[in-house]
């Protein structure tokens, strides 16, 4: 009686959408830990339990890759923030907003995905801030498209609550304001030195960002500063020194 071949258990093909979600996970983390140049497609293919090919398909080449990590938390953020500063302005009707409840609807959407996990959670947000400090003229080319629309949204209502400000110190502000947010959100040696001085304090994303607040509020709300009192007293400074 002749015996039958062995039947072969074959592995369910994998749901395209779970290796890519699969993928940006890997991604994701470690490009938090190790910062865009240190991160190699092979390390992510291990990661994710996939090979390169994969990676190709969904995503071509590293640089895509990344942009795909930041733009899967960063349009949902960012759309929450422009639908947060819409319904205020409506309750508001035609006053305008406090640059208090402006810097809430853009600091809300940020809480909330920092004590979100299954949304990247605080690991993103470092991700985001060390995206914001990289060299890399494409990761800067990236991010100025990707918050275009929602920056040009906040500038028009602190134009409204700020008349007084020239739009050229508002973008300047606006500037200052972005870069104190990916500073704090990037986790930094400097805010581990703080809490080594103060081991009582806490020092949770959502705390920092509560800090943060009262500090681009004053900042936003500064009166001009005549610059060429400043440029004066550096420049005298400097000649001393040099």
């Amino acid at each position: 009686m002749p015996t039958k071949a062995p039947v072969l258990a074959l592995k369910p093909p994998r749901d395209p959408a779970t290796t890519k979600a699969r993928i940006l996970d890997a991604a994701e983390a470690l490009f938090m830990e190790h910062g865009f140049e240190a991160t190699s497609l092979r390390s992510i293919t291990a990661t994710a339990e996939v090979n390169l090919a994969a990676v190709n398909y969904h995503f071509g080449s590293k640089e895509e890759l990344f942009e795909a990590v930041l733009t899967r938390r960063l349009d949902p953020m960012n759309q929450a923030r422009v639908e947060l500063l819409t319904r205020l302005e409506a309750q508001a009707g035609s006053s305008p907003l406090s640059c208090e409840r402006i810097l809430m609807a853009l600091l809300i959407p940020a809480l909330k995905l920092a004590r979100d996990p299954e949304r990247g959670g605080k690991d993103f947000l470092r991700l985001l801030g060390r995206a914001y400090a990289d060299p890399a003229p494409f990761i800067r080319r990236f991010l100025s498209e990707q918050y275009a629309v929602m920056i040009a949204r906040f500038k028009g209502a602190f134009a409204r609550a700020l008349p007084q400000l020239p739009r050229k110190e508002l973008s300047w502000r606006l500037h200052f304001i972005m870069g104190a947010l990916s500073y704090t959100l990037a986790g930094t040696d400097a805010l581990k030195l703080i809490a080594e001085l103060n081991p009582h304090e806490s020092t949770n994303d959502e705390i920092l960002l509560r800090r943060l607040a009262p500090f681009l509020l004053a900042g936003l709300e500064a009166p001009l500063p005549d610059l060429s009192a400043v440029t004066r007293e550096l420049d005298g400074e400097l000649g001393r020194t040099g």
